[in-house]
């Protein structure tokens, strides 16, 4: 009996931390991007040099004036519990503008395979059309829609007067870390409710 207390209380510690990092939201992005300014795709494939990029232009832009945060959206399971967003890059940056409301209020920009969202505090017009004349990526993997992504941002700090150049930045590997941390936690959690089912069973 001991140990079967002992499980269920390490379960609810687990999902307790787990849904507290990655799952407050029901989109994986809203809970990535209040702290870190890019989230990648969960399955695509990012290189080193793509993301470090990425990374360098934000920290770049942030030094000079112009914060702005994105999500790089490659597949429905990126949107975790809004995948009806998919393909519908406007629509989504509007709704993590939302959700990021109270941690995050500058510029926002998601890119998706088939183009560009823009958000800040509202829609906003000017950027959505600084980005609307870029080729939208055309393809779902991640090193394309990470070139995609800085295109955009240059083009958005262009378009407020910053030129932007490229920095070493840490953020890619923060990210990547955070997704350790938080697909370790669900295994953890995987693992102890199927010994608690187990113990369950024996008894």
């Amino acid at each position: 009996m001991r140990r079967l207390a002992a499980l269920i209380g390490l379960v609810s510690l687990c999902s307790a931390a787990a849904s507290g990092v990655a799952l407050g939201d029901g989109d994986p992005a809203s809970d990535y991007l209040i702290t870190q300014p890019a989230f990648l795709p969960f399955d695509a494939h990012v290189d080193q040099a793509s993301s470090s990029e990425l990374a360098g232009l934000l920290a770049s832009a942030k030094k000079k004036g112009f914060e702005i945060r994105v999500a790089v959206i490659s597949t429905k399971l990126d949107l975790g519990a809004v995948p009806i967003l998919y393909r519908k890059p406007q629509i989504y940056a509007h709704f993590l503008g939302q959700e990021l409301f109270y941690w995050y209020k500058r510029e926002l920009l998601v890119v998706m395979p088939n183009g560009y969202g823009v958000y800040r505090h509202g829609l906003v017009p000017a950027d959505q059309a600084a980005v609307d004349k870029l080729p939208p990526p055309g393809s779902a993997a991640g090193n394309t829609l990470v070139a995609a992504a800085n295109r955009a941002v240059r083009a958005l700090a262009a378009r407020h007067g910053v030129t932007l150049v490229a920095v070493s930045g840490s953020a890619s590997s923060s990210t990547n870390s955070d997704r350790i941390v938080i697909a370790g936690a669900a295994a953890g959690v995987a693992l102890l409710t199927a010994g608690v089912i187990y113990v369950r069973r024996r008894r």
